[in-house]
């Protein structure tokens, strides 16, 4: 019995991580609100090596629609500013020597729908990865049939828990859509 309650904690840590990558990368798409996870992405040249931003410098939300960024070396502004500059993020950066300033801009209708796409697709690729598991775990318990460690009762408990997890994982996901989706769409 316990290589399927092995393979039932298995898929629940994979399903967990899939569903906390889905909220990672959530958390990366630009809604209407400044948010510090939106530079989580960015990479910094800085002698030599490429450097995650929140590495370099302390970012700052001092208003709902500004970010600000203050660098430990003030001689890596420039890099930073070119940095995010070149980013998918659509925003331009201003410094005054010590501070980088991200005003966020209000996104319009059009952009708004753009975000609502990559973000449902962004759910779609955590509700596969969710069903990939199953997958695996449906496999496995095949091959456990075969070798006879497991009996036709057990398979199908088993591979109702299974059905069981996924269901409970894609809801999360569903209502992390939900609750993004409002977020873009909010005015």
């Amino acid at each position: 019995m316990a290589t399927v309650d092995e393979l039932m904690s298995d898929a629940t840590r994979r399903m967990d991580s899939a569903v906390e990558h889905t909220r990672s990368e959530f958390n990366t798409v630009r809604t209407g609100r400044a948010s510090a996870a939106l530079l989580d992405r960015i990479q910094i040249e800085y002698y030599g090596q490429q450097t995650p931003l929140k590495q370099l410098a302390t970012i700052n939300v001092p208003e709902p629609r500004m970010l600000t960024i203050q660098p430990f070396d003030p001689t890596s502004i420039k890099a930073i500013e070119k940095a995010i500059q070149e980013s998918d993020l659509g925003l331009t950066p201003s410094n005054d020597g010590k501070l980088v300033r991200l005003p966020m801009p209000q996104p319009n209708q059009e952009r708004r729908t753009e975000l609502v796409k990559v973000v449902r697709k962004l759910a779609e690729e955590g509700r596969v990865a969710v069903r990939n598991v199953r997958r695996d775990v449906m496999h496995h318990l095949q091959d456990l049939v075969k070798n006879g460690d497991v009996g036709d009762d057990e398979e199908r408990r088993a591979e109702d828990r299974a059905q069981k997890l996924t269901d409970e994982h894609t809801q999360s996901i569903d209502d992390l859509l939900k609750h993004k989706e409002a977020e873009i769409m909010e005015v």
